[in-house]
């Protein structure tokens, strides 16, 4: 977890890059939660791109996610003894990574092109490349190499934890500070420079904030 020393323009936050072990399965909404899914569970889309039901949803907080799991599991759908949930930090790079270590599952370089962010502002030595300037449809782009779409661009991800240091040595089934001020945002989005979309690359928000370039995924755990 985290970035090497000589990953091109790093952040100090992404390190000391480190050995995680996660001991415990779960599964991973293939997409982000999109406007049709929230509307279903809540009624309501508070997106600011209403471009259709396929879209991610946005402008939702961190609690804004909580709420939308806590009323998904009063459904009763999961299975006996799983709950739906956000992801933890490091579930979310192992899922992002699809166990490779570039900054992109697919390489080191980034435009706009394999995923939707601000293409005049590219990453790895290309070119400039497009710049959609609003979310695209999830599933727009090639998944990874475990079949998740979109953990890179088109919008950030919030996580369970809150924000802070991941501290160094190996650690097992991280889960973060146990208190703080900002919760942690993951993936970037279809407005952030190519270098904020990478696989190690951190973000952090205050949890009630709400923007047009944030949104969420499930997972399903014990």
């Amino acid at each position: 977890m985290g970035s090497p020393s000589s990953e091109a323009e790093r952040d100090s936050d992404e390190g000391p890059r480190h050995e995680v072990t996660l001991t415990k399965g779960f599964w991973m909404l293939e997409t982000s939660v999109t406007q049709g899914m929230y509307r279903a569970i809540t009624g309501s889309n508070p997106s600011h791109f209403k471009s259709g039901d396929n879209y991610p949803v946005e402008e939702v907080s961190w609690f804004d996610s909580q709420s939308f799991c806590e009323s998904l599991n009063a459904l009763g759908v999961a299975p006996e003894g799983f709950a739906f949930r956000l992801p933890t930090e490091a579930e979310w790079e192992y899922a992002c990574r699809a166990g490779t270590d570039t900054p992109y599952f697919w390489g080191s370089t980034l435009n706009g092109d394999k995923a939707n962010c601000d293409g005049n502002y590219p990453y790895g030595g290309v070119s400039k490349g497009r710049y959609l300037e609003k979310t695209s449809a999830v599933g727009s782009y090639t998944p990874n190499g475990w079949g998740l779409y979109d953990m890179h661009g088109n919008v950030y991800d919030w996580c369970a934890d809150w924000f802070g240091d991941y501290g160094s040595g190996p650690q097992t089934d991280p889960t973060g500070p146990s208190s703080g001020s900002t919760r942690v945002l993951r993936g970037g989005g279809w407005n952030y420079l190519a270098k904020v979309c990478r696989s190690a690359s951190r973000f952090a928000y205050g949890p009630a904030n709400r923007f047009n370039d944030r949104g969420f995924r499930l997972v399903l755990g014990r």
